[in-house]
């Protein structure tokens, strides 16, 4: 189990994360029914810095410098996964199951893409080389699992008019893997090149893109997670990941299970719904609350927000705090 900070010390931390860290760690110290314990990881700067030396030395320069706190912590819980595994939540959600119970049979239950027809998450078995869990021929494996933080009719252009990158795109303020998967090594290919870009548009005086949110944050995670699975199953769709024709379903493609928007992003109040259920609905693992220190006022990405959302204009228009 991974967390993330500035600091270990308590007395730093908003007041509301407390209780929700000591949750946290109670569920992964506390064996539940028939799993063992976990170890639960605190890393606060200092520790970022010794794994980082240990395990991405070559990128430590640019992590450092070319990266804000923000993106940092981003990379990081990517990074943390690739080379240790476990679960990775981010410090202001509030966990509503063990870790060990979000996935049950029900999430592994075969599933038909309604416009191709073709089923997924009935054949794969366990070929990934660094899974621990044992299977048998009716069993399948994941070891990759990701939440969706917005769901929306890719035919429209609700998306983009509500700030994102893609029609469904995942959420990477949780997520849990085994190590080595290769999605978790895409995203470390496509910041790397991105890094390469950024540094020749430095050196011809070009513009850095410099968003977070597609550089680092959600966007990044699931343009990794298509590039990868569109590789491994060409027959699959993304967009048939939707829940809002099946009532929000868990969906297996491959050895990635996809948790629809209730899983990690529940109670979402009317606007931008998106088939978002109660967090008290057993489907919900998680709340985030939202509290992240990058969540600043600046009035034009908050005009650009409103040119978006009242009149579908400013597309482009920058969702980054400058």
């Amino acid at each position: 189990m991974h967390q993330t900070g500035p600091s270990s010390k308590v007395n730093t931390w908003k007041p509301e994360v407390v209780p929700w860290v000591e949750q946290w760690l109670e569920h992964a110290v506390s064996p539940h029914a028939d799993t063992a314990a976990m170890a639960y990881f605190f890393w606060d700067d200092e520790g970022i810095d010794m794994f980082m030396h240990e395990y991405e030395k070559d990128f430590m320069g640019d992590f450092k410098n070319m990266f804000t706190p923000v993106e940092r912590a981003d990379i990081f819980r990517i990074l943390a996964c690739k080379y240790l595994g476990g679960v990775y939540a981010d410090i202001d959600t509030q966990p509503l199951r063990p870790p060990a119970t979000w996935i049950g049979p029900a999430d592994l239950t075969p599933w038909t893409d309604d416009l191709t027809n073709k089923t997924h998450g009935s054949s794969h078995l366990d070929h990934h080389p660094n899974a621990t869990t044992t299977t048998t021929a009716r069993q399948p494996v994941v070891n990759l699992l990701w939440g969706i933080e917005a769901d929306t009719d890719p035919s429209s252009n609700a998306y983009w008019r509500m700030g994102y990158t893609y029609p469904i795109q995942l959420t990477q303020w949780a997520l849990a893997s085994s190590p080595g998967h290769p999605a978790l090594d895409q995203f470390m290919d496509n910041l790397r090149a991105e890094v390469r870009l950024e540094k020749e548009n430095a050196m011809g005086n070009g513009n850095s893109r410099a968003d977070p949110l597609t550089r680092t944050g959600p966007a990044a995670v699931t343009l990794a997670t298509i590039q990868w699975l569109a590789r491994e199953s060409q027959d699959f769709r993304w967009n048939s990941l939707t829940g809002l024709k099946d009532g929000g379903k868990s969906k297996l493609v491959q050895d990635v299970l996809i948790l629809p928007i209730t899983g990690f992003s529940p109670g979402r109040g009317t606007y931008g719904n998106m088939g978002s259920k109660p967090i008290s609905h057993p489907d919900a693992r998680l709340v985030h609350h939202a509290l992240g220190s990058w969540k600043k006022f600046d009035w034009l990405v908050e005009y650009g927000k409103f040119c978006r959302t009242a009149f579908g204009l400013c597309r482009d228009w920058t969702k980054v705090v400058s």
